[in-house]
């Protein structure tokens, strides 16, 4: 069962929307968005955005923001480079490189994001909208980024917003309101399909963990504002008792806490955490006198996700990465639920 996040997105006016709009552009260029009522204001957490009409050239920044205007046929000028999963090195994600081939449109100009935003980057694309609704931008990048063009922030909290969310703020900054509810009724209908190939898994209580293996003294884990735990969450997985627990204390993604809190983890009946490929980590894990009293890890209960690679990115669920990996991503944790031996 599906609990989807609602956001407030106010228009202007009622958004009229034709399905031609999600034709191929031109490479190189964001395309032209459909005939909708515009001007359209949205609300996020920095205040109001207003957009006067259909924006033509679109820039993204932060992760897959990109992945809305290219799943509606919009190519954008400009978008954050990969440098976590990519497989290739090209600073481009295969889902990414897939859609891109699909319209025939070239690779748009790549922000270079490792030491921060390249304003000066995102500048020279010339940009009508920047969108941002999968971000953490701060106030100051905020303003300096809406000196350049409107800016569709995040809704509430930094990082936190699901990708329906996205879709709805992008889709609806493009002009395309309608289509972006229908990639959303699309996706739920192929996420449901896959998890309905393993009944086990949709009732299993999953931690979305990342624990240091050189420092087991912690447990670390993701809250329910971030949206990997968020999206198990959305389709009717518990959530462990500790995760609830934390997150009501904080408004970040990501928590630790001491290994001597090891009983708390009791109800756990999957760990899912990124690490090697070679059973080093689970092998660690254990081992460890404080860590191998939680059953689930006992029991080796727990489902690795390579460091840096494709379906590691595509646990953190974008509307492009969805299509390309969930059976994948569903297979992975299910194998690991009922391990073998």
């Amino acid at each position: 069962m599906r609990f989807p996040r609602v956001l407030g997105i106010v228009a202007v006016a009622t958004v009229a929307l034709s399905l031609a709009a999600c034709a191929t552009p031109p490479t190189g260029s964001g395309g032209t968005a459909s005939d909708g009522a515009f001007p359209i204001t949205i609300e996020h957490a920095f205040g109001e955005t207003t957009l006067p009409q259909a924006p033509e050239r679109v820039a993204t920044v932060a992760w897959a923001n990109h992945e809305v205007p290219l799943a509606l046929g919009i190519v954008p000028v400009g978008m954050s480079k990969a440098t976590w999963g990519d497989d290739d090195g090209d600073g481009v994600l295969p889902w990414d490189e897939e859609r891109l081939a699909e319209l025939g449109a070239e690779t748009p100009v790549l922000f270079d994001e490792t030491d921060g935003i390249d304003f000066e980057a995102v500048a020279d694309t010339q940009p009508d909208v920047i969108l941002a609704s999968y971000s953490g931008l701060t106030q100051e990048e905020y303003d300096t980024l809406s000196k350049i063009a409107p800016v569709v922030a995040y809704p509430e909290t930094a990082w936190g917003t699901s990708y329906e969310d996205m879709i709805r703020l992008s889709s609806t900054a493009l002009g395309l309101a309608a289509e972006g509810d229908e990639l959303i009724a699309d996706l739920h209908a192929e996420v449901d399909a896959a998890l309905a190939e393993h009944p086990d898994l949709a009732d299993a209580t999953v931690l979305f963990s990342y624990i240091d293996p050189n420092d087991l003294s912690q447990i670390g884990f993701y809250t329910s504002h971030d949206t990997r735990p968020g999206f198990l969450e959305s389709l009717g997985l518990p959530t462990p008792a500790i995760v609830e627990q934390e997150s009501a204390g904080t408004d970040g993604f990501y928590v630790t806490v001491s290994a001597e809190q090891a009983d708390q983890f009791a109800d756990v009946d999957l760990f899912v955490t990124y690490g090697d490929t070679e059973g080093a980590l689970i092998a660690a894990l254990q081992a460890d006198p404080l860590l191998s009293q939680i059953p689930a890890i006992a029991e080796g209960r727990i489902a690795i996700l390579p460091e840096s690679t494709p379906i590691a990115a595509a646990a953190n669920p974008s509307p492009l990465s969805i299509r390309w990996g969930i059976e994948q991503y569903f297979d992975l944790l299910a194998a690991a639920l009922t391990p073998a031996g």
